[in-house]
Order: structure tokens, then sequence, then C-alpha cells
């Protein structure tokens, strides 16, 4: 942290990717009242959060980072959260009896409602209007009154954040996530999925294991592990004007911590190392994460290194690659070769699919899923000839039987299928079938990773 840092220091730097609000006063006014609000996170969860991308690091863990691409007030629901919820335990499940190893959970919730564009407006039939950027800022309707920014928006944004904590510590905690239930997490719809009979299979196993443990006096009563899971939260701190609100100091260390997630990020389009997003989370004592696009220069990442963790604490910085499935044998490698000959301590991510973005011929963006599982794949195969770690993934999931991504899941869907459950608010996302056979596909790369010995000692 520079010693001129505050939580204001960004509001003196160059920013993008930010609204224009018709009432500077009253946004002034809405964030000075997000200021009294309660934290939604606390900073010894965010010190846990960082210490567990620590033991990724170091190769002892795997990062599961996922969930919406962004947040609505309208799918505020139980039924959702909970189906998001258990679709993402399968995947922790398939990955820890993969890497044989703890698998860190860190959703894209509670806060993931902002949404950086690459245009200010879009145009429909004609129609030029300001582009939506996600419900914490303006609706979704195309009209001009809808497109305008409110800062009402922001308490909304709030008070649903802290409902969905509510509920998801509830799940973590409360016996929702203990093992024995581990098939009832399986969906009816999922049951027709080319993943499911794997699953199932897993699910075996995992029974049979409880059974032992239980023989020799482990039950879910008496060990916590069996019975509860660590859950975090994190999202884009795309809104600096929300987030230096919900900025609090620790009591115990002094330090400052944003409060509105567990773990924030730097987007690939806000992450000029003298502009605002970086000033802004130099200070910050989070866990933070930097989207790593094709454009990033060698260089470039080098002094957002040197400034977001200058004296390289383990576990503070997650990399999370976005190329593309045809650019990441060209870009990734130089990042990592760079980062491994400064010395420095990263969590190494991938983000399979923001680089795979297409336009279907009808119109709806999609993301072909095998250039999804290609990208994964190419992403282990980089750091297994680095002899690097390859250390997470960071996907655009949900619980719901969408169809937005092409290929894979229950029945491949196509681009003609497209529009039968396309709901989600900016970019396609995996469905619930697409991300249990994903997991697979990263458990099997994990196993196959794993050194001779490691894997001995993991089946016998």
């Amino acid at each position: 942290m520079t010693e001129t840092w505050t939580p204001q220091s960004w509001r003196h730097k160059p920013i993008s990717q930010v609204p224009t609000y018709p009432d500077p006063e009253r946004v002034a006014a809405v964030e000075s009242q997000l200021a009294t609000f309660p934290p939604l996170v606390f900073a010894g969860e965010a010190r846990e959060l960082k210490h567990q991308l620590a033991e990724v690091a170091a190769g002892r863990a795997f990062l599961l980072q996922g969930g919406d691409c962004a947040e609505s007030f309208a799918e505020h629901g139980a039924d959702h959260i909970r189906d998001f919820f258990r679709v993402f335990l399968q995947m922790a499940v398939v990955l820890t009896h993969g890497a044989s190893k703890p698998v860190v959970k860190v959703g894209r919730i509670a806060g993931q409602f902002a949404k950086p564009r690459s245009s200010d407006t879009e145009t429909i039939d004609g129609v030029t209007l300001p582009s939506y950027r996600g419900d914490i800022i303006n609706d979704i309707g195309f009209t001009e009154d809808s497109r305008v920014p409110d800062p009402e928006r922001l308490l909304l944004a709030y008070r649903q954040s802290a409902a969905t904590l509510n509920l998801l510590r509830a799940f973590a905690s409360g016996g929702f996530a203990e093992l024995t239930r581990v098939h009832e997490w399986t969906m009816g719809f999922m049951k027709d999925s080319r993943a499911y009979p794997r699953f199932e299979e897993l699910a075996g196993k995992i029974d049979s294991a409880i059974d032992f443990m239980r023989a020799m006096g482990l039950t879910p009563e008496n060990t916590p592990a069996l019975r509860e899971t660590k859950f975090y939260t994190s999202h884009e701190a795309l809104l600096l004007g929300y987030e230096e609100a919900l900025t609090r100091r620790d009591s115990i260390s002094g330090d400052y911590y944003a409060t509105s997630g567990h773990m924030l990020w730097i987007g690939d389009r806000t992450r000029q190392p003298d502009a605002a997003h970086v000033e802004y989370f130099s200070g910050l004592r989070n866990p933070i994460g930097i989207k790593c696009g094709p454009s990033l220069a060698t260089d470039d990442l080098l002094k957002l290194l040197d400034k977001l963790n200058p004296e390289d604490e383990a576990g503070r910085i997650t990399l999370i690659g976005r190329f593309g499935a045809d650019k990441v044998e060209e870009h990734l490698p130089r990042l990592v070769e760079a980062v491994k000959a400064a010395g420095r301590t990263v969590v190494w991510c991938s983000d399979p699919m923001h680089g795979n973005t297409i336009k279907a011929s009808s119109g709806f963006k999609t993301r072909p899923f095998d250039r999804v599982l290609s990208e994964v794949k190419s992403f282990f195969d980089v750091h297994r000839s680095l002899g690097t770690y390859a250390g997470g993934i960071h996907i655009e999931m949900t619980g719901d039987d969408v169809t937005e991504c092409v290929g894979g899941g229950v029945s491949a869907v196509t681009e003609a299928s497209l529009k039968d459950r396309y709901h989600t608010y900016c970019d396609p996302r995996l469905n619930a079938s697409q991300s249990l056979e994903l997991a697979f596909l990263v458990a099997e790369e994990l196993q196959a990773h794993r050194p001779a010995r490691e894997a001995r000692t993991a089946f016998g």
C-alpha cells in the first residue's frame, strides 16, 4: 500500500467502465448511506480465504470459482441459489476426488451485479440506447428510462447480497453440504446427463468411505468436515463508489478490507497499472484476482504485481487467464515464464469462458462447450510443460437447465435450441450438466498431472 492511499484515493485517477449518473448528489447520498450499513463479510473470513489460496499457490489445494455472469434482481430466489450451490458442491466433490487435495470454493455470487461492456451503447432495430451494465446500475429493458443509471439500485444490490449470503451460510453450515447427502445434490433433469453415471459411481465410493469412517467412530455429528464446508464469495469490483462505501478498517489489524465480498477481482478492461481500479485494490488486504487477456503485456503484469503485492504475500494474487482456446499457447507461457523468473507467488487460474464467446447464426451469443474444454486442457498442458502448478478454474455457470452454451450437457445444446431456455442477462453460462462434465475433465487433468509418488499415495 502506498503511503498516500486512502479508500478515496482512486477518485484522483483516470477511470473506465463506469456509468454517468444524472444526479451526482443523489449518488453521493446513497454511498454515504451504504457506508453506515453493516459489512457483508468480515476481515477474518477474507484472511482465512487468503490462507487457503496460499495453499493453492503452493500446489496443495485447488481453486473452484464460478457462478452467474451477472446476478439479476429478477432471479433472486431460494431455489435458484440452492440449485447453484448443489451443482457447485457436486463439482467440488469431483475435483477433490481427482486432485486428492482440498478444493477452495469461491462463488461469483452475492455481489456480481456490474458488468463491463465493450461499447457504451447498443442498437436494436435502429434505436440506440446506453448499454445495460448490470442490475446494480440500470435495467435490462430496452427503453430510454430503463437504461438511465439509478443510484437506488446500489441499495437493492446490497440487500440482495446480504440475503444471498445469509442463505449460502445456512447451506454451508446447516447440513445441506453434509457428504452423506451427496446423492441428493443431483437434480432430476440431470439424470439423463452423460456425466450422471460417473457422479453416481463417485457418490457410491463416498458412501463406502463414510461407512468405513462411521465404523471407526467418525460421523457427521462429531466430525465437522463431513457435515459442513467453507464457501466464499467474489465479484468484479467495477463500481468503485459502492466498494469504497463498503470498505472498512479492521479493528484487529488496522488494515483496510473490502467487505462487499471475500475476494474481488480486476477485469481485463480495468487493469491499467496507473488507473483508478488498481489504485483502489492496492490498499486492500483481501485476496484479489487479476483477469489476464491476450492484450496484457508482460511488463504490465509485473508492474501490477509490484503495486498490488509488493511483499509477495502468498494467497494475495490470483491470475485468471482468459485467452480463448486458440490463443492460450501463444500468450499464457510468456506470462507464466515472466512471473516464474521474477520469483513471484501467485495462483494460476483458467477462465475458459470469456475468450470463447461467439455469435450464433440465430443472433444469440454463445460459447461452444468444446472450446471451453479445449482451453482448460491447454491451460494444464502449458503449466505441465513449464513445471508450474495449474491451480484453478473460473467459470460462468448456473444450476439451472439453461440452453446458452452449445454442446455437452443432458443432450447437446444446438444453435437451434439456444432460444429454448436462454435466460442470461449478459453472457452465456454453462448449465448444470455441462458444469459437472467440465469438472470431470478437470479432475482427469489433475490426476494425469500429479507426480507418480503423489498418485500412489492417493490410490494406494
